[in-house]
């Protein structure tokens, strides 16, 4: 089972000099990816247990596009173990011009990460 979800990053998502986005925020992406995955499996939205591993592989800027992907790898009674990666799509390109963009000819890796929610058994529906 997997999901989907892309975004824009805005100048508000913005947390350092030259409009860098925190990287925090594709672990906040990656949040709300686990949440559709565990309604989808679990008609619940569960809890995010813990991160086991977390990359930041590339930088993400105000104005980039960006895909979050998800997938559930394993399941216990309650526990989703699941796998994360975050993909820049689309580029601002203001070396042309201030309004230039283009979408990418490969997608860029920006974040990886894989962790465990949890849905208690008396919340599952499915």
């Amino acid at each position: 089972m997997s999901a989907l979800i892309r975004v824009r990053m805005s100048s508000h998502d913005a947390h350092y000099g030259g409009n860098l986005v925190d990287g925090a925020k594709m672990l906040q992406l990656f949040g709300d990816v686990a949440t559709e995955l565990l309604i989808r499996s679990d008609g619940d939205e569960g809890l995010f247990k813990a991160y086991d591993n977390v990359e930041f592989l590339a930088p993400v800027y105000a104005g980039d596009y960006i895909e979050a992907y998800g997938s559930i790898v394993s399941a216990g009674n309650s526990s989703r173990k699941m796998e994360f990666e975050a993909r820049k799509v689309a580029a601002l390109r203001q070396d042309i011009n201030d309004s230039a963009a283009e979408i990418l000819d490969e997608p860029i890796v920006v974040c990886r990460a894989s962790g465990t929610c949890v849905v208690p058994k008396d919340k599952q529906r499915k």
